[in-house]
């Protein structure tokens, strides 16, 4: 679809913004259903985080997704920020309502329906999430309600214990975990860690103790060498697509209120990430 002086624009404020995939998914989707929207990504220096999302107001932006480094620091620029965000620290999309904007977390809703889809449930299971950073907080918002236990390291024990403390006051079953060794007892490990995204990464905690029965999610967005790892000892695998698929669609429905058709938006997604 051309664009012209109608088409409403979205996009994403990220700094680096070269590596996403969101751009082909979005876009996929829209010229599926024909609406005149687009999605572009914009680079965002840190310095520069105010006047853009100044300008989401001033050129009539439909709603942009936020990424690193910029998640947290938008929040205080924001006309309004829903409860879950709010909870989170975080925002991963901006709707522009009528002038209004308002902040919202699609991420942790989108790492449980991926979990969904693969029929992977929570219920009576303990889990184990290895970072306590923004998306180990997205998504442990959601775990804590669902399993039966969750625990969480990091080596950053002030942001641990503090993301710790604030889960509790909704779920009594989270604790910290104070080494990454013993993760055996766990039905259900989450790398929540940026390690590997680079392919001399070193693996977020040792693979060797892994066993079949588990399953093992990295929320990075590849098959990274603890998906390979893991693959070895036949352990169920999740990578970060699913995640990155379905907080698509939900931030998609944010600025569209339509339903965006699922199918279109992960063939987009995987024909691009095997580039």
């Amino acid at each position: 679809m051309e664009t012209n002086g109608k088409t409403r624009v979205t996009g994403l404020f990220g700094y680096p913004v070269e590596h996403t995939l969101s751009p082909a998914m979005h876009n996929a989707a829209f010229r599926d259903i024909g609406l005149n929207y687009c999605y572009v990504p914009f680079l965002v220096h840190p310095d520069s985080l105010v006047n853009a999302v100044h300008a989401i107001k001033a050129l009539n932006l439909a709603g942009v997704n936020v990424t690193v480094p910029h998640k947290e620091k938008v929040i205080p620029l924001l006309d309004e920020v829903n409860q879950e965000a709010a909870f989170i620290g975080a925002v991963n999309t901006i709707v522009n309502s009528d002038g209004r904007l308002i902040g919202y977390n699609t991420d942790g809703r989108g790492f449980m329906q991926s979990l969904a889809e693969k029929n992977v449930s929570l219920e009576g299971k303990d889990v184990v999430i290895v970072g306590a950073g923004g998306a180990s907080r997205a998504i442990s918002y959601y775990i804590c309600q669902k399993a039966e236990s969750l625990s969480i390291y990091d080596i950053d024990k002030e942001k641990l214990e503090k993301l710790v403390k604030d889960l509790q006051q909704i779920s009594k079953s989270v604790s910290t975990l104070t080494k990454t060794t013993g993760l055996d007892r766990f039905h259900i490990i989450i790398n929540a860690t940026p390690l590997g995204l680079k392919e001399e990464d070193p693996l977020p905690f040792d693979a060797s103790q892994l066993s079949k029965e588990q399953v093992i999610c990295d929320l990075v967005y590849k098959k990274t060498r603890l998906m390979e790892e893991a693959s070895k000892k036949g352990c169920v695998n999740l990578h970060g697509l699913g995640m990155l698929l379905w907080q698509g669609v939900l931030a998609f429905e944010l600025w569209t209120g339509i339903r965006p058709n699922v199918e279109i938006m992960r063939n987009a997604l995987m024909s691009f990430s095997n580039k």
